[in-house]
């Protein structure tokens, strides 16, 4: 009898949740704000590459919640795009009718509007999980910084918008301040990606492995500047100058890239050679990437590893072969502009390979 009772109470104890536990939709909360990043920075990809950031000429918090609602209105969001943005209108717009702009207009205020209800879709679960008291003191930490993080970014989307707006030195906007609201994002998407699985995993069985860890987070800072480097070759239109692949395909025309025309790194629209350069380098990464993804990949594997980090290892691979082969696709179709569809999908596949490479490396964290 005395024995029944003891198997019962350990049998009990089992079952019983763990003390850092998040309930289940806390965790789904947590996955749907990671899943509206990812979305948010990708409109952010098309609304770039559809030359629709100078659309909106002002930074209007509340008031920009509502698009112009009759054709007057139009008119006059059309007309001040004409004048704030009056470079690209001229060099690349000056056929466009109001339409047109409407299109345009379309993209930046979706991506404006998709940040907005992303702060709604935060704010009232937030309210009630912290109501239920559902959130430990680690997560209510943790979400205090994304919610800082987000702000940053929001005011550097508009830096990066003003610096386009009321100048005749550029057709876009700069593509350094372009690569800080990108690098910011990134950060922002990884840090809720780590959060998610901070709350969704618990522990980890794979802490031992000190040196993959080590490996795991150089191989993490090699992909954020790879993607700063993509961030400037679409802030540059840099995959106009050698649509091709690989490199020795027109090489000539690379190398005459390279060395002609201005080396001003300020005022770069007019410069082939610093976005030869800039090509070069996005490129040359992207081989040292995915020599290193590939020798963990194999490294790993030799070892016994959990079926969670076997898993991520898997992922991290294929998804680092999805995205070289978009990379081939999106440089082999910028012929006149940059592929829409293809260079959208290679923005999103580099959110994706990050967050396959954090879960790897969670695997790692010690509790």
């Amino acid at each position: 009898m005395k024995k029944e009772v003891v198997e019962q109470i350990t049998f009990s104890k089992k079952k019983e949740a763990p003390k850092d536990s998040i309930s289940k939709a806390v965790q789904i909360w947590l996955f749907i704000g990671v899943a509206m990043v990812f979305i948010q920075v990708v409109i952010g990809g098309v609304t770039r590459l559809t030359d629709s950031g100078l659309s909106i000429t002002e930074w209007a918090v509340i008031q920009g919640t509502i698009p112009p609602l009759n054709e007057a209105e139009w008119i006059t969001a059309f007309e001040q795009y004409k004048i704030a943005a009056k470079k690209q209108y001229e060099t690349i717009h000056a056929d466009m009718d109001l339409s047109g702009f409407k299109v345009i207009y379309f993209w930046e205020f979706f991506h404006r509007f998709w940040a907005r209800t992303l702060g709604f879709v935060f704010l009232f679960p937030f309210l009630f999980f912290l109501w239920t008291k559902q959130i430990p003191n680690w997560l209510l930490k943790r979400l205090g910084i994304t919610v800082g993080l987000a702000a940053i970014v929001a005011t550097f989307g508009w830096i990066m918008v003003a610096s386009g707006l009321n100048t005749d030195n550029r057709t876009w906007v700069s593509a350094y301040k372009l690569v800080g609201h990108l690098s910011l994002a990134t950060i922002l998407f990884g840090y809720l990606v780590w959060t998610w699985f901070m709350a969704r995993q618990p522990s980890t069985e794979d802490a031992h492995l000190v040196n993959f860890k080590k490996l795991g987070w150089g191989i993490a800072g090699v992909l954020m500047i790879q993607i700063i480097f993509g961030g400037l070759m679409a802030g540059m239109r840099a995959g106009l100058v050698h649509p091709y692949f690989p490199f020795f395909v027109e090489g000539e025309r690379l190398l005459s890239a390279l060395n002609g025309g201005s080396a001003d790194i300020v005022d770069y629209e007019g410069s082939a050679s610093i976005k030869a350069f800039v090509q070069i380098l996005h490129r040359s990464t992207a081989y040292i990437l995915s020599a290193i993804i590939i020798y963990f990949f194999v490294k790993i594997r030799k070892e016994k590893i959990s079926n969670k980090l076997r898993f991520g290892n898997s992922l991290l691979l294929g998804m680092l072969g999805i995205q070289f082969l978009l990379g081939i696709l999106t440089i082999m179709n910028c012929f006149g502009r940059v592929p829409l569809a293809y260079g959208a999908m290679h923005q999103a596949g580099a959110l994706i390979l990050l967050a396959f490479l954090l879960y790897v490396n969670f695997q790692f964290k010690q509790r």
